[in-house]
């Protein structure tokens, strides 16, 4: 049971990457492509479900939340783990799009549910429960969607001709475990790294380096890792060909539901090679995790505060004050958090 713990607390990583690169393709690949659009399984079957507190929609911005599941048998919907929830915030003048990652054992109200970790919304209430849990517990109005299947990086970055990395000789050792277990789970066989130092590395590679999390600087380290990653990702994606740009949407697309319909993914892309990812970052933003009747949890700490610090993080809004069913979660978060 423990082994199997920890081979997912492995892929999360990979999840939050892979959500993240879905971002770029949805930009960047819709443009050119309008004929594979048909290869995305459209659902918005549990849109008149999604709820959200009393909030005043957020004008001038488009928000889209990326679920990343965890599921070998390729389902997109209820019944699978939300590994990786990514809300994608995009500036409808200046074009500049901003990821908030919310840690997937954050501690939450999940409507008519009780309290729980957030990716247990997704699991036993669909996109409409996971998307109401958002919007009521950080007041959000979100209603937009895209859940992946979780693929593998790896294929992303070998189809671009690999990335180049700085590797050090502290992150060599754990590169190359990591290598060995991304060969056991995708039945490949790909050789690990000789010596650090900076070189062109493949997707196997790539990948393992952004799971490492057991050097000097523990978690904040890797998502750092993580952040080089994407951007590498994403310059080469912005630079590639039709034919590479159209070889990754027919692997990937295939992968990804939403309830976005084909116009709508299109009205996305007419200013494709405007947008820019400006920033990003996890949520809440102050936390602490720990057990709590033998399960391990993040808890925010002050809910209402980090909602503060969200709004003005995605929308630049300062002062924001949080309705009073957030105050109130806040308020019952914080009295189990310090018991």
């Amino acid at each position: 049971m423990a082994k199997a713990k920890k081979k997912k607390k492995k892929k999360r990583l990979a999840h939050i990457l892979f959500a993240e690169i879905v971002v770029l393709l949805l930009l960047i690949g819709v443009a050119k492509v309008y004929s594979t659009l048909n290869k995305i399984r459209h659902n918005s079957s549990e849109d008149e479900n999604i709820a959200q507190n009393e909030t005043e929609e957020k004008e001038g911005f488009r928000n889209i939340v990326i679920f990343g599941v965890d599921s070998r048998e390729n389902a997109l919907t209820k019944g699978t783990n939300t590994d990786t929830i990514v809300v994608a915030s995009i500036n409808n003048k200046t074009k500049d799009v901003k990821l908030a990652s919310i840690y997937r054992d954050t501690y939450v109200n999940i409507p008519e549910k009780g309290y729980n970790k957030i990716n247990a919304a997704y699991c036993t209430g669909g996109y409409s429960l996971a998307l109401s849990t958002i919007n009521t517990n950080f007041d959000l109005d979100l209603k937009e969607y895209v859940t992946v299947n979780f693929k593998a990086v790896v294929n992303t970055i070998d189809r671009l001709g690999g990335i180049t990395l700085d590797i050090t000789k502290e992150e060599l050792k754990w590169l190359n475990g990591y290598v060995r277990e991304l060969n056991r789970i995708n039945g490949t066989h790909v050789a690990g790294l000789t010596s650090a130092g900076t070189q062109t590395v493949n997707g196997t590679q790539a990948t393992a380096y952004a799971r490492i999390r057991y050097t000097a600087g523990g978690d904040y380290k890797r998502t750092e890792r993580q952040r080089i990653v994407i951007s590498k990702i994403f310059e080469k994606v912005k630079n590639s060909d039709l034919a590479t740009i159209n070889a990754l949407i027919n692997e990937i697309f295939p992968e990804i539901s939403t309830n976005l319909n084909s116009l709508e993914l299109l009205g996305l892309a007419k200013d494709i090679f405007s947008y820019n990812i400006v920033d990003q970052t996890g949520f809440p933003f102050e936390k602490d995790a720990h057990n709590y009747k033998r399960v391990s949890y993040v808890f925010p700490i002050n809910l209402q505060d980090n909602v503060t610090r969200l709004h003005e993080f995605l929308f630049d809004e300062t002062g924001y004050l949080p309705t009073q069913t957030v105050q109130e979660y806040s308020s019952y978060i914080e009295s189990i958090r310090v018991q």
